[in-house]
C-alpha cells in the first residue's frame, strides 16, 4: 500500500519533505548516520532513548509505546506526553550505565549526544552496542556539520539550522516506518516557525543584542554561554538579535567581565529541573546577575531586560519552535513596554 512520505533527499544539507512520492520502509533499511553504516531489519518495536531530545520526539510521533526506557533528562516532560513518559522506565535522570541499557533489549537506541555514545562515549561506544546486535541512532543535529572531537560540547563547523531536526523526524519516521506521521510533524513545525520569525520581523529591536547563559560549573567561574553558529545563535539570527558571543564552540566558558564590555541589550537565561551544578536554577542565575560588581552593572539587568527560556527550547530539538515563539513572545513584551 503506498503511502505519503518523506522524499529523503539531500540538497546543500537541506532536507524536502514530499507528500506525493514515496513507497513503504523497505527492509531491510540501511542508512549512513553520523559517519556510521546501521541496518534495520524490521520497524523497531523496543527503543531505548538516551537524551531527552530523541525521547520527545519518538513521543511525537505516536511511538510512546516502542519506548521502554530513557535517560539523560533537562526539563520536565512536555504536558501532552505526561501521561505516557509516566508509564516509561526512566534508566537515570543522567548517564544510565551501558548495562542497564542492555538489560531493556533495545532494537534501537536513539542518541542525542555522541559524548554519551559515541567515539569516546562515557556510556559506550557505537562499536559495543552493534556487536551486541543493537543498532544506535545519533540524532542529526549532534554531528551535521559538528565537530565533536573539538572544545567540551563540540564546535560547529557550519551554523546549525531546524532542517538537521527535520532530517531527524525523517529519518527516524522511515525507520519506524511511519512516513506520514514524520511528514505531519515537520510541516506542522515549519509552519509555527514561519510564523513566530514573521511576529518577530514586526517588532521595533533593530541592532539589539543578547548573551544566552545556560549554566557554569560554580557561579563565581566563567558561565557557559551561547556560540555563534549553535541553536540559540540561529533563534536570534531569525528574530534579529545579535549575539555578543562569536565562537564556533558550540557552548565555550566566556568572562563576565568580557560579556559587561559587549553591553548586550538582553541576557537570556536557561531554565531546567536537572540540579547537576549550582547555577541550573535560573534563580540563582537572576540572583548572581542582580549581585555580582560586575553583571549587577551592565544594562540589561539594571533595565531588568533578563529573559528566561526553558533549556530544551533552545536546543537542538523538537521544541526549538516553541523556544522561538518564547522568544518572539518575551521580545514583543520588551517592545510593547517601549
Amino acid at each position: 500500500m503506498l503511502r505519503p512520505t518523506v522524499l529523503m533527499g539531500v540538497l546543500a544539507t537541506t532536507w524536502l519533505v514530499s507528500p506525493a512520492i514515496a513507497a513503504e520502509t523497505q527492509y531491510p533499511l540501511t542508512l549512513t548516520n553520523c559517519g556510521v553504516e546501521v541496518t534495520f531489519s524490521g520497524a523497531p518495536e523496543r527503543a531505548v532513548t538516551i537524551g531527552q531530545a530523541g525521547t520527545e520526539m519518538l513521543y511525537g510521533l505516536g511511538l510512546g509505546d516502542e519506548v521502554v526506557g530513557t535517560g539523560v533528562w533537562f526539563n520536565d516532560v512536555l504536558p501532552e506526553y505526561k501521561d505516557v513518559n509516566d508509564a516509561t522506565e526512566r534508566l537515570a535522570d543522567n548517564d544510565p550505565s551501558f548495562e542497564a541499557i542492555v538489560n531493556k533489549e533495545p532494537e534501537i537506541v536513539t542518541v542525542e549526544y555522541e559524548w554519551h555514545i559515541g567515539p569516546e562515549g562515557i556510556i559506550a561506544t557505537r562499536e559495543q552496542f552493534s556487536e551486541l546486535g543493537v543498532p544506535t541512532y545519533v540524532l542529526p543535529s549532534d554531528c551535521v556539520g559538528k565537530d565533536n572531537t573539538q572544545g567540551v560540547d563540540g564546535t560547529r563547523e557550519t551554523a546549525f539550522t531546524t532542517e538537521v531536526i527535520y532530517q531527524g523526524i525523517t529519518e527516524l519516521a522511515e525507520i519506524f516506518d511511519i512516513q506520514e506521521a514524520g511528514a505531519a510533524k515537520v510541516a506542522d513545525m515549519r509552519a509555527r516557525e514561519a510564523a513566530a520569525i514573521d511576529k518577530a520581523k514586526s517588532l521595533d529591536i533593530d541592532g539589539a543584542s543578547a548573551v544566552l547563559w545556560i549554566s557554569s560549573a560554580d557561579l563565581d567561574i566563567d558561565p557557559w554561554v551561547a556560540g555563534s553558529m549553535g541553536v540559540p545563535n540561529y533563534m536570534m539570527e531569525q528574530v534579529g538579535i545579535d549575539n555578543v558571543v562569536d565562537t564556533a564552540e558550540e557552548w565555550p566558558a566566556v568572562g563576565w567581565e568580557t560579556i559587561a564590555k559587549a553591553d548586550p541589550t538582553f541576557i537570556i537565561i536557561g531554565r531546567m529541573t536537572r540540579r547537576r551544578f549550582e547555577a541550573d536554577d535560573y534563580e540563582k542565575k537572576i540572583d548572581f546577575l542582580k549581585s555580582d560588581p560586575v553583571t549587577s552593572q551592565m544594562d540589561a539587568v539594571k533595565k531588568d531586560r533578563i529573559i528566561v527560556l526553558d533549556t530544551m527550547g533552545f536546543g537542538a530539538t523538537t521544541r526549538v519552535v516553541s523556544g522561538l515563539e518564547a522568544l518572539t513572545a518575551a521580545l514583543e513584551e520588551f517592545d510593547a513596554q517601549n
